[in-house]
């Protein structure tokens, strides 16, 4: 079988690799369906996490597959059986740092758990679309840490996967006010296409500004602030923070989902006038099987998330575009043939 795997910085290659062989407690997955994340590009980029000298990172996380192999001490999975992975409950972090990566002819999961660690889906439900499951749940679990509800003006600044997702979130919980934010424009026509009510190109236009004429402006003790409830980053910009810290309104809220691999410097003096409320959300501690279980309802709608296909032949052509903005989810799917 054949492995994709991070030998250095920028050093990706698909190797080959003997077929995994299961413990009692693991299964193996024979996978269909992995997306690339932004994590992974970044991880190319850094030469790998938690590579020993002279070797490898695996990679992917974001996988949907058909179990192959059931060790005997596995409670009802079954040989045949259809499931999404949920890399952050597997012993290795699947795809992370860990010996294990999704993309992959196969994949052990270590330590395997139905309804935790492998998640069942429905015959009918597409491999591509059950492999966004991952994200999605990244993108709720902001949703979630953000306590948006119908009648909150809100803003997702980024309009990638994670941004995407949440503005799909936030219709799906009500909220009819969203402001989409990001430098692309197609990415901007898509989060308008999943229900953003209006988008902002921050390369042409005046963010704030704009935000002050969509959500109007509120004073306190002399400070005018934007009218917007709920900000959040799934960009990573370095001056987004500084910029909703300065301008937001008295007891705003703003969620942080973006990666920031340098420390950010924010006006201290207008947080203590606000008492805006500034919170994180990282990874997707209960949130996959809500996602999973609403796929098939919206599984339409979400084919356009997708916004280019690779076979795992192709998969290094697939991440020079999934470094790219104009992409968004870069899936990669596994037909019989042997990858290049």
């Amino acid at each position: 079988m054949h492995a994709l795997n991070i030998h250095g910085v920028d050093d990706l290659r698909v190797d080959a690799k003997s077929p995994p062989c299961p413990d009692a407690a693991d299964v193996v997955v024979k996978v269909r369906a992995c997306g690339i994340c932004g994590t992974d590009v970044s991880f190319v980029k850094l030469g790998g996490i938690n590579r020993a000298q002279g070797g490898v990172t695996p990679l992917g996380h974001e996988a949907a597959g058909e179990i192959v192999a059931v060790g005997s001490d596995v409670k009802d999975a079954y040989v045949g059986q259809r499931v999404v992975l949920n890399p952050m409950n597997t012993p290795s972090f699947i795809g992370s740092g860990g010996p294990e990566g999704a993309f992959a002819d196969q994949v052990l999961v270590r330590d395997a758990r139905l309804y935790d660690n492998l998640l069942p889906i429905d015959d009918d439900l597409p491999y591509d679309i059950a492999a966004l499951t991952e994200p999605l749940a990244v993108a709720l679990h902001g949703v979630n840490r953000g306590e948006a509800a119908p009648g909150d003006k809100v803003v997702v600044f980024g309009c990638g996967p994670i941004g995407l997702g949440m503005v799909l979130w936030l219709t799906e919980r009500g909220v009819t006010d969203i402001v989409a934010v990001d430098l692309v424009d197609e990415r901007l026509e898509r989060a308008q296409a999943f229900g953003a009510t209006t988008i902002i190109n921050a390369s042409r236009e005046d963010v704030v500004e704009r935000l002050r004429v969509v959500h109007g402006t509120q004073e306190r003790y002399g400070h005018i602030g934007t009218g917007t409830d709920v900000y959040f980053d799934a960009a990573g910009g370095p001056n987004i923070l500084n910029n909703i810290v300065r301008n937001a309104k008295y007891r705003a809220r703003l969620v942080i989902s973006a990666m920031y691999n340098q420390p950010v410097e924010f006006d201290v003096r207008a947080l203590l006038m606000t008492e805006m409320t500034i919170t994180s959300a990282a990874g997707y501690p209960t949130e996959m099987p809500e996602v999973l279980a609403a796929l098939p309802r919206l599984k339409d709608r979400l084919r356009s998330f997708i916004s280019h296909r690779f076979s795992f032949g192709d998969i290094l052509e697939g991440f020079k575009v999934a470094g790219t903005p104009q992409s968004v989810k870069v899936m990669i799917e596994f037909p019989e043939v042997e990858p290049k």
